[in-house]
């Protein structure tokens, strides 16, 4: 059987979202739960959500943005 794949999406101007099995720890190496039978999460990245480290949707009134794109692959 193949190792299952963990994706993370950067999603403009909004949080990273994880699909794929998981788990988030906090800082002490305790895990939050996490919703049953969702296929992916959702982390904030701009530090306004009341529910961290997971996203409320408060990027979009936060006035939160960023667009990274990784890099164009080597040309050979």
């Amino acid at each position: 059987m193949a190792d299952a794949v963990v994706t993370i999406r950067v999603r403009d101007n909004g949080p990273y979202v994880v699909e794929g099995p998981v788990q988030v720890l906090d800082a002490e190496g305790k895990p939050f739960p996490l919703p049953s039978g969702k296929p992916a999460i959702a982390l904030c990245r701009c530090g306004h959500s009341q529910n961290k480290p997971f996203c409320d949707g408060s990027h979009r009134t936060s006035g939160f943005q960023a667009s990274e794109r990784a890099p164009a692959a080597p040309s050979s």
